[in-house]
Protein backbone atom coordinates (compact mmCIF):
# COMPACT_ATOMS: atom_id res chain seq x y z
CA UNK A 1 0.00 0.00 0.00
CA UNK A 2 1.54 3.29 -1.15
CA UNK A 3 -1.25 5.89 -1.06
CA UNK A 4 -4.27 6.44 1.17
CA UNK A 5 -7.04 8.98 0.55
CA UNK A 6 -8.99 10.01 3.65
CA UNK A 7 -12.16 12.04 3.06
CA UNK A 8 -12.56 14.68 5.76
CA UNK A 9 -15.60 16.89 6.21
CA UNK A 10 -15.00 18.02 9.81
CA UNK A 11 -18.16 16.30 11.00
CA UNK A 12 -18.01 14.08 14.12
CA UNK A 13 -16.86 11.21 11.84
CA UNK A 14 -13.68 13.06 10.85
CA UNK A 15 -11.65 12.14 13.92
CA UNK A 16 -12.26 8.41 13.40
CA UNK A 17 -11.48 8.70 9.69
CA UNK A 18 -8.18 10.45 10.35
CA UNK A 19 -7.24 8.01 13.13
CA UNK A 20 -7.90 4.95 10.94
CA UNK A 21 -6.17 6.42 7.90
CA UNK A 22 -3.16 7.52 9.96
CA UNK A 23 -2.93 4.04 11.47
CA UNK A 24 -2.91 2.48 8.01
CA UNK A 25 -0.36 5.00 6.74
CA UNK A 26 1.91 4.33 9.68
CA UNK A 27 1.57 0.54 9.41
CA UNK A 28 2.26 0.43 5.67
CA UNK A 29 4.59 3.42 5.32
CA UNK A 30 2.06 4.92 2.91
CA UNK A 31 1.49 8.53 1.90
CA UNK A 32 -1.75 9.94 3.30
CA UNK A 33 -3.90 12.54 1.57
CA UNK A 34 -6.53 14.32 3.63
CA UNK A 35 -9.11 15.48 1.09
CA UNK A 36 -11.89 17.93 1.84
CA UNK A 37 -14.38 18.62 -0.93
CA UNK A 38 -15.95 22.09 -0.90
CA UNK A 39 -19.13 22.94 -2.75
CA UNK A 40 -18.59 23.93 -6.37
CA UNK A 41 -19.01 27.49 -7.52
CA UNK A 42 -22.51 28.03 -8.89
CA UNK A 43 -22.83 27.65 -12.67
CA UNK A 44 -25.00 30.72 -13.04
CA UNK A 45 -25.76 33.49 -10.60
CA UNK A 46 -27.16 36.17 -12.90
CA UNK A 47 -25.78 38.84 -15.12
CA UNK A 48 -24.29 40.98 -12.39
CA UNK A 49 -21.63 39.81 -9.97
CA UNK A 50 -22.98 39.03 -6.51
CA UNK A 51 -22.53 41.39 -3.60
CA UNK A 52 -19.00 41.66 -2.34
CA UNK A 53 -20.12 40.37 1.06
CA UNK A 54 -21.26 37.05 -0.47
CA UNK A 55 -17.95 36.54 -2.26
CA UNK A 56 -16.02 37.54 0.85
CA UNK A 57 -18.00 35.12 3.04
CA UNK A 58 -17.43 32.21 0.64
CA UNK A 59 -13.74 33.07 0.39
CA UNK A 60 -13.45 33.28 4.19
CA UNK A 61 -15.12 29.87 4.58
CA UNK A 62 -12.78 28.31 2.02
CA UNK A 63 -9.73 29.85 3.73
CA UNK A 64 -10.92 28.52 7.10
CA UNK A 65 -11.47 24.98 5.81
CA UNK A 66 -8.15 25.07 3.94
CA UNK A 67 -6.41 26.11 7.14
CA UNK A 68 -8.08 23.23 9.04
CA UNK A 69 -6.97 20.69 6.43
CA UNK A 70 -3.43 22.06 6.43
CA UNK A 71 -3.27 22.12 10.23
CA UNK A 72 -4.37 18.48 10.47
CA UNK A 73 -1.86 17.51 7.78
CA UNK A 74 0.94 19.34 9.56
CA UNK A 75 0.11 17.58 12.84
CA UNK A 76 0.28 14.20 11.12
CA UNK A 77 3.58 15.11 9.45
CA UNK A 78 4.94 16.11 12.86
CA UNK A 79 3.99 12.60 13.99
CA UNK A 80 6.07 11.05 11.21
CA UNK A 81 3.37 10.44 8.58
CA UNK A 82 3.86 11.60 4.98
CA UNK A 83 0.65 13.62 4.78
CA UNK A 84 -0.71 16.18 2.33
CA UNK A 85 -3.92 18.15 2.78
CA UNK A 86 -6.05 18.97 -0.23
CA UNK A 87 -9.06 21.23 -0.61
CA UNK A 88 -10.88 20.62 -3.87
CA UNK A 89 -14.19 21.94 -5.18
CA UNK A 90 -16.90 19.87 -6.76
CA UNK A 91 -19.67 17.44 -6.04
CA UNK A 92 -18.44 15.49 -3.04
CA UNK A 93 -18.98 11.89 -4.21
CA UNK A 94 -17.82 12.42 -7.79
CA UNK A 95 -14.82 14.48 -6.70
CA UNK A 96 -13.69 11.86 -4.18
CA UNK A 97 -13.79 9.17 -6.87
CA UNK A 98 -11.83 11.40 -9.29
CA UNK A 99 -9.24 12.34 -6.65
CA UNK A 100 -8.73 8.68 -5.74
CA UNK A 101 -8.02 7.92 -9.39
CA UNK A 102 -5.78 10.96 -9.82
CA UNK A 103 -3.75 10.12 -6.71
CA UNK A 104 -3.73 6.41 -7.57
CA UNK A 105 -4.98 5.72 -4.05
CA UNK A 106 -4.72 2.14 -2.84
CA UNK A 107 -7.64 2.67 -0.45
CA UNK A 108 -10.26 5.33 0.34
CA UNK A 109 -11.17 5.90 3.98
CA UNK A 110 -14.42 7.73 4.69
CA UNK A 111 -17.07 7.95 7.36
CA UNK A 112 -20.75 7.29 7.16
CA UNK A 113 -23.07 9.81 8.75
CA UNK A 114 -25.74 7.18 9.25
CA UNK A 115 -28.60 9.18 7.76
CA UNK A 116 -31.90 7.40 7.33
CA UNK A 117 -33.62 6.10 4.21
CA UNK A 118 -35.54 9.33 3.56
CA UNK A 119 -32.36 11.41 3.55
CA UNK A 120 -30.64 8.93 1.23
CA UNK A 121 -33.67 8.88 -1.08
CA UNK A 122 -33.82 12.68 -1.33
CA UNK A 123 -30.14 13.64 -1.22
CA UNK A 124 -28.21 10.44 -1.74
CA UNK A 125 -25.30 9.13 0.27
CA UNK A 126 -21.68 10.04 -0.36
CA UNK A 127 -20.41 6.69 0.89
CA UNK A 128 -22.95 4.77 -1.25
CA UNK A 129 -21.95 6.71 -4.37
CA UNK A 130 -18.26 6.16 -3.74
CA UNK A 131 -18.91 2.47 -3.03
CA UNK A 132 -20.65 2.02 -6.37
CA UNK A 133 -18.33 4.16 -8.51
CA UNK A 134 -14.81 3.92 -7.09
CA UNK A 135 -12.47 1.33 -8.49
CA UNK A 136 -10.55 1.29 -5.25
CA UNK A 137 -10.99 -0.58 -1.99
CA UNK A 138 -12.97 1.34 0.63
CA UNK A 139 -12.91 1.50 4.38
CA UNK A 140 -16.23 3.02 5.45
CA UNK A 141 -16.40 3.79 9.15
CA UNK A 142 -19.84 3.62 10.77
CA UNK A 143 -21.43 6.62 12.43
CA UNK A 144 -19.87 7.29 15.79
CA UNK A 145 -22.11 7.26 18.87
CA UNK A 146 -22.73 10.71 20.28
Amino acid sequence: MKTILAAVDFSPATEAVIAQAAGLARAFGAALYLVHVAAPDPDFVGYEPGPDSVRQNVAAELRDVHRQVQDRSAALRAGGIDCTGLLVQGSTPETLVKEAERLDADIIVLGSHGHGALHRALLGSVSEHVLHHARRPLLILPRQPE
